[in-house]
């Protein structure tokens, strides 16, 4: 089962379905999601992903829908603040413009291409690190998906703008995710048994990129256990450890600087291929 909405429209158009996408192209005020949040709509009305819930949730799945028949594709200015003619009336107020689109296979090599753009970082560790990183990485065009095994710390509260948040076991997390080429793997977990346990298992999925934070020492220890089940060392050596570029880096903030920079270096060589 495809749980994000990048792994669902993937395979809609692999198997032929048509989708409606409803994304955030501008915003004003205190807007519940800022641009790049988006809604992908079936034709079954059920859906995945959010442009903020509410009262503009609702509607926007009610114009997502109408989409299926005419299949044109259309912007719609949404008010939300509160007494002004046409609004919707919610508390957050400011305004929202959503572009809605249908996707079939006359136009999804367009979508694919533009998709791809929207790459996907796995997140696991929502800690400081973790949570500087997030915003950062969504920032420059990431999709975020946040775990950690703790609800106290992976929660929307922290995490407002991540298109997931997931609280697992670090042990059998990749269970519960679908990684691709397009995906980016960033291990900040508070401890050394969480790294070990999510590299272990990153080196056995399809991905992009694996970054873990750690001191040399503790990586040098990580991967000797992981040579001991038998990982083999050009394995290890694609792994971005260290994580992030060499910029000295020593606050939470900084080192989301440095992870997310070399993340966007990773990405514009990927690209280029």
């Amino acid at each position: 089962m495809k749980t994000s909405g990048i792994e669902l429209a993937k395979e809609l158009i692999e198997n032929g379905e048509d989708f409606v996408i409803a994304k955030v192209v501008d915003t004003k005020g205190s807007a519940p999601r800022k641009k790049g949040a988006w809604l992908l709509m079936r034709k079954d009305g059920s859906s995945v992903g959010t442009v903020g819930g509410g009262v503009l949730e609702a509607e926007t799945e009610k114009m997502a829908l109408k989409v299926f028949k005419d299949k044109n594709p259309f912007m719609h200015h949404f008010i939300l603040t509160p007494g002004e003619e046409g609004s919707l009336d919610m508390r957050c107020g400011g305004n929202v413009d959503i572009c809605f689109e249908y996707i079939d296979d006359k136009n999804a090599e367009q979508f694919l291409r533009d998709f791809r753009m929207k790459s996907t970082a796995y997140i696991f560790g929502a800690g400081h690190v973790g949570m500087a990183v997030e915003p950062v990485l969504r920032y420059v065009g990431f999709n975020t998906v946040v775990i950690d095994d703790r609800k106290e710390f992976a929660n929307i509260e922290r995490f407002p703008g991540a298109e997931r948040i997931l609280i697992s076991d670090y042990r059998n997390v990749f269970s519960q995710i679908n990684t691709d080429k397009d995906s980016y793997i960033v291990i900040v977990t508070r401890g050394h048994a969480g790294d070990y346990e999510v590299l272990k298992q990153s080196l056995s999925v399809e991905c992009e990129y694996i970054g873990m934070i750690g001191s040399r020492k503790k990586i040098a220890y990580t991967f000797e256990l992981l040579k001991k089940e038998g990982v083999p060392q050009e394995k290890l050596l694609k792994v971005h450890s260290p994580i992030g570029l060499n910029i000295q880096a020593e606050t939470p903030e900084e080192i989301a600087i440095s992870i997310t920079a070399e993340m966007i270096k990773v990405r514009a060589l990927a690209e280029e291929e």
